[in-house]
């Protein structure tokens, strides 16, 4: 699904400069983001998990189980992305069927990344 077509002409976009922290694990979320451009550090405990690019969807699990955000995301770049409030989040799901799939499918592959990252062995295991 085409993330940054579908948001390129949203009313609420905003921008951050490079190594602006867009939000931080542990705090209250109410907004989703769509990256238009640049790239996004995700990192949990300050360990780096992923680097999201355009297209990408960011901070949809705290809009979506009303949790304190899982993890930290820095800008690596300077970024523009589309802001998603709960009303907007559910009227997307509501309107556009394959939304609601993009964005399971997102959970899923985060989820599996992350059991895979968990599973590996430590390199400080057997010292």
């Amino acid at each position: 699904m085409d993330l940054r077509g579908l948001f390129s002409n949203s009313p609420h976009i905003q921008e951050f400069h490079s190594g602006t922290t867009i939000f931080t694990e542990g705090t209250p979320g109410a907004v989703v983001y769509v990256i238009l451009n640049g790239e996004i550090e995700v990192s949990v405990r300050g360990k780096l998990l992923d680097v999201l690019g355009p297209g990408d969807i960011l901070g949809e699990m705290a809009l979506i189980d009303a949790q304190a955000r899982s993890a930290t995301a820095v800008a690596k770049t300077g970024c523009r992305m589309a802001m998603m409030d709960e009303n907007h989040f559910l009227y997307m799901v509501e309107q556009t069927p394959l939304f609601a799939i993009h964005v399971m499918r997102v959970l899923a592959q985060r989820l599996r990344r992350t059991m895979e990252i968990m599973e590996r062995p430590s390199a400080t295991a057997g010292m």
